[in-house]
């Protein structure tokens, strides 16, 4: 007599794969998206800075009369995961500090890149201390 359909051993088993293979790709993938998104912070630093860095070459000055967009604070970055602060110093030498943190799942929950900085010297920062180069995709 033939038999049609699985056992519940077989069953089980197959069921108990897919756990193992669930298990094993689901943290890659945030792992992954985590990563990805970190760029959405190190562009829009780079492009507010670009911008800044415009502003002062015409009117010599990071000041909010002059460079609007230094008064645009806090504002979300350009896909919204991390929100971005600037700090103008008044000089002399005039300076700016950019951060930016995180501000919507997952990036709220990457622990290895909690926040990054830039300043008007060009000096990348990230914290937690020493991850400056894994956050900015230097490796």
């Amino acid at each position: 007599m033939k038999k049609n359909g699985f056992s519940l051993v077989e069953l089980m088993v197959a069921v108990g794969i897919v756990g193992i293979l669930a298990a094993i790709a689901i943290p890659a993938y945030s792992a992954y998206v985590k990563r990805a998104n970190r760029s959405d912070a190190t562009r829009s630093l780079s492009a507010t800075a670009q911008a800044l860095e415009r502003c002062y070459s015409q009117n010599f000055t990071y000041a909010v009369a002059k460079c609007p967009i230094a008064g645009l604070t806090p504002t979300p970055s350009s896909q919204g995961y991390y929100t971005l602060t600037i700090v103008v110093v008044p000089g002399p030498p005039e300076t700016y500090t950019l951060s930016a943190v995180p501000a919507l799942p997952p990036q709220t929950l990457d622990a290895a890149c909690t926040s990054f900085t830039l300043d008007s010297t060009g000096l990348q920062g990230a914290t937690p201390a020493g991850a400056t180069q894994t956050c900015w995709g230097s490796t």
